[in-house]
């Protein structure tokens, strides 16, 4: 009855309540280790076209398929949760921003991989809302509420991105994304030039 009641019907995944109550006791974890929480707040893009056009049979297997994804694509000490809908929320412990920036990047990588339901071969793809604890909210729920909000920015900007609540770290890991997307159409397009200046 207590894992009916704190899992996701459809999924298994742990549901909002089980979710609140990890993130709850990850926060003072952090809080006494002087680490950090990182919330991320996953809208699948395209779910519900591919669930109105297919069929709810159809939706509800493609939401099992990206909950098995998302779990498979974190560390086993990261909680991944269904919030409804084709709404996910992770939970991950980590040391610098720049591991919610990895995590996240591999996320999308993963979700933008077709799933194969049936004899249907579906591109789905996610955006996803970042805050990070103790930055942007020291409990549950701001930390929800403000990655529910990033992820709206991320649809806005195109879907299949990621933003971050704070607004200067975004700009930050935006800077880096597109200055790797340079480097690799820079490595393509052979436009490195090699120099050396032997010293005597």
């Amino acid at each position: 009855a207590l894992h009916l009641a704190q899992h996701d019907p459809l999924t298994g995944l742990p549901n909002r309540s089980l979710l609140q109550n990890r993130l709850n006791h990850g926060l003072k974890a952090a809080q006494r280790n002087g680490t950090r929480i990182a919330v991320m707040f996953i809208d699948l893009d395209r779910f519900k076209v591919i669930n109105d056009s297919l069929g709810h049979l159809l939706g509800d297997q493609l939401l099992q398929l990206a909950a098995r994804r998302l779990t498979d694509s974190v560390r086993a000490s990261d909680t991944v949760s269904r919030q409804g809908g084709d709404e996910f929320v992770i939970m991950a412990e980590i040391d610098h921003v720049g591991d919610a920036v990895h995590i996240a990047e591999k996320l999308i990588a993963d979700l933008e991989m077709p799933f194969v339901v049936g004899e249907h071969r579906l591109n789905v793809g996610a955006s996803i809302g970042i805050s990070i604890y103790p930055q942007d909210g020291d409990d549950a729920e701001t930390l929800l509420r403000n990655a529910d909000v990033a992820m709206y920015e991320a649809k806005e900007a195109g879907r299949g991105t990621f933003r971050f609540f704070d607004a200067a770290m975004n700009d930050r890991a935006q800077q880096r994304l597109h200055m790797e997307a340079a480097l690799r159409r820079a490595l393509r397009d052979s436009e490195f030039e090699l120099y050396y200046q032997p010293k005597v």
